[in-house]
Formats: C-alpha cells, structure tokens, sequence
C-alpha cells in the first residue's frame, strides 16, 4: 500500500492549548487559541484554508452540535462542513479526514480541530458517560459498566497471563508526570514518586488514582497542505505523513478473543507501518506518542506495536527503555496521564506533540533524533477503534 501517484500531504502548522480545567473559555475560544496557534506556526491565514475539520467526542459539551459555532468563531464559516467522531481517537479522525481530501485533490489547504472541555459536567456524569462508550445496551445498561472499570479488565487479563505489575503500571505514571512537569501546557505539571503511585487508591482494581489519565478541557490543531501547495508556498519546514493505519473492534466485549491487548493497535500500526515501509519500530523509530489512557493502556501498546515481545512490557517501561535514552522514548510531554486527555483534542495533540520533536522544537523535552521518524498512536474506547500515524521529514 503506497502513496502511488497521488499527492504527498505535509503538516506545516500546529496549535495546542494549556490542557487541565478550563473555566477561563467557552469551547469556541479554546478551539481558536488552538487555531490561531497552528495557523500563525503555519504562516497561513484563515482566508487560506479550504476546509475546516471538527473533531469532539461531544458527549459532555453544553453545545450538542458543537462545530457550527466553532468554525464561525474561527473564521472557517462556509469552509467546515463536517465534524468526526472516534471516542478518544476523534483528534485522529479529523486529521485523517483533513488528510483524505488533500490526498483525493478536493482541497490543498485543510485545518484538523480536536477539541473537548469535559469539566462541563460533574464526575459521576462523566464516568456514567464513559461507561456507555462500548455497547449502551448489553453492557452499561446492564452491568453499569465505567471507562476504569472496562480497563481494570484488561489490567487484570494482562497481569494474570504476564506477570505484570502494579509497580511497572505505577512506573508508567512516574515517567509520564515527570515529562508533563517539564511541558507548560500539561495538566499536571509534577512529579510523584513511585510509592505515592503504587500507595494510591483503588478506582477500579487493579487500577488506581495515579493510573488514571484525568478528567481534561482542551484543544489541538493541524494545518494539512498538498506537496504542491507547500512548494508554492515555499515552506521548508515541514513534517510529512509517511504512513497512517486504522482497525476497529466489536461494540461487545465478551465478543472479543483476547483482553491481554487490544486488536485495533496491532491492526493499525501494521498497516501504517507497511505504507511507510517500518520494518522494525524499534530502530527506524525516534519517539512516539502513545494512549496512555491508563497505565496499562501503555505497557499493551509497547507489545501491540511491536517495540517488545506480547508479555514483555512491564519489564520494558521497568528497565527505561521508553524513557529517555532508553529504545524508543515513549509520552514525551507527559501523556494523557499527566499532560491530560480532552477526548476529541487527544489524537490532534499527538501529532501536536511529534512534529515539535521532528522539527527539534521539544525544549527540555527533545529526544535524540537519527532517523527523524516518530510515531502517534490513538485508541477510540477500549479499542473500538484504533489509529496510528507515522511521521517523518
């Protein structure tokens, strides 16, 4: 699966938010700091874009069709004719949508927004909310189902068959906080130590507080352009999509083979990696943003992408290999654990987050650099559905 004839798609300009609780702006001013920031990157203007991307979960917005007056608000009125959604991997899905139609000549100019402000509602609303992201009927309805509860399951699956530990999921939380404490627009600009991880509560066993990614507002953006259109605009400071890959996985969970990873990630990303030719992740790879929902959302990642064997990713979080210096630094700016997770904003951050590495813009966060390749990986649900980017320059 090649890229054929049809034209090349860059990424020239991205915009992110201050991620945590944002009383301080409607989700139309969010989503605009995120624009202004991603077009200003880019040296377009609004005038520019052919077509605007809405991505939210929208699940928790006091706005139930929230891309009207966000693109009016934007300056992209006339210019946005869809919004996406993919649960936690909506931010994917509108970089993808962006990117399909520059890919089939309908637009040469394209914005991706991921946008979410999930404080609009109290705790139990939004765990009642999460909880119905799998099947309404068979399983919240039912069993009163809860996002945690759904991922203590595959916690439980993967330490009963590997092994794994609570302190390697603790681990996990102790290098994505100690990333975010060094990233200006994290939630949670801290450290915390292992033992305050591994001391904390129970939110759903074997899952506790610190192995939770919080309750986030924020937004994201992209600007997309054809190879053509950035030739014309003469910018040189560009990072390519190299290869993208999705899958997707039943509604119902007692339909699925295996809860020890998740179908949807390993489908994605061998997909994504035979459109940019990875052989092996490990050593074409520089840094990766992966979905960090949960701790042990990671430590399935690392196996599910192939950076470790299927059993072996508590010990590669134990032994350093996705921190810096270690294989394939993993999370950089701290993760949806620690820097925050809007849903819709996630997938768009991602890319947010590997572009400023690829062009060495990461600060006190830039990982080393010898192939100038990194990868984002985004899961919708408990791997409903399932995304994968690679990016190179």
């Amino acid at each position: 699966m090649g890229m054929g004839s049809e034209t090349r798609v860059g990424i020239i300009g991205v915009g992110c938010t201050k991620f945590g609780v944002r009383d301080d702006a409607t989700i139309q001013e969010i989503a605009f700091e995120a624009v202004r920031e991603a077009l200003q990157d880019a040296g377009v203007t609004r005038e520019d874009i052919q077509l605007s991307v809405v991505g939210t979960a929208g699940t928790r917005s006091y706005e139930l069709m929230p891309a009207v007056p966000i693109n009016e608000y934007c300056g992209f009125a006339g210019k946005g004719p869809i919004r996406v959604e993919a649960a936690c991997a909506t931010g994917s899905a509108a970089v993808y949508t962006a990117y399909t139609s520059i890919r089939a000549g309908i637009a040469d100019l394209a914005v991706a927004i991921g946008f979410e402000k999930m404080n609009e509602v109290d705790t139990p609303t939004s765990l009642a909310v999460g909880g119905r992201s799998g099947s309404y009927l068979w399983e919240f309805h039912q069993y009163g189902t809860t996002f945690p509860g759904y991922y203590a399951m595959l916690a439980a699956a993967h330490m009963a068959r590997y092994g794994t530990t609570d302190k390697q999921m603790a681990m996990v939380a102790v290098k994505n906080h100690r990333n975010a404490a060094k990233n200006p627009k994290a939630q949670f600009r801290k450290e915390i130590t292992l033992e305050k991880a591994v001391g904390s509560r129970y939110v759903a066993y074997p899952l506790r507080l610190f192995d939770c990614s919080p309750i986030s507002d924020g937004a994201a953006a992209a600007v997309l352009a054809s190879e053509e259109k950035i030739k014309e605009l003469g910018i040189d400071n560009v990072v390519w999509i190299e290869g993208v890959g999705y899958s997707s996985d039943t509604a119902n969970m007692p339909k699925r083979a295996d809860y020890a990873g998740l179908k949807a990630s390993v489908e994605a990303s061998q997909m994504a990696y035979r459109m940019a030719g990875i052989d092996d992740p490990l050593k074409q790879i520089d840094v990766a943003a992966l979905h960090d929902c949960f701790t042990i959302a990671e430590i399935m990642a690392y196996e599910d992408l192939g950076f470790c064997r299927k059993g072996e990713g508590g010990k590669f979080i134990e032994e350093g290999e996705s921190d810096f210096g270690g294989k394939l630094p993993v999370n950089t700016f701290g993760g949806l654990k620690a820097k925050g997770h809007p849903l819709g904003a996630t997938g768009v951050a991602m890319i947010y987050e590997i572009v400023k590495q690829l062009r060495e813009e990461a600060g006190d966060l830039q990982a080393e650099l010898k192939n100038y390749k990194g990868l984002t990986h985004n899961i919708g649900g408990t791997g409903h559905f399932g995304w994968v980017y690679i990016l190179g320059v």
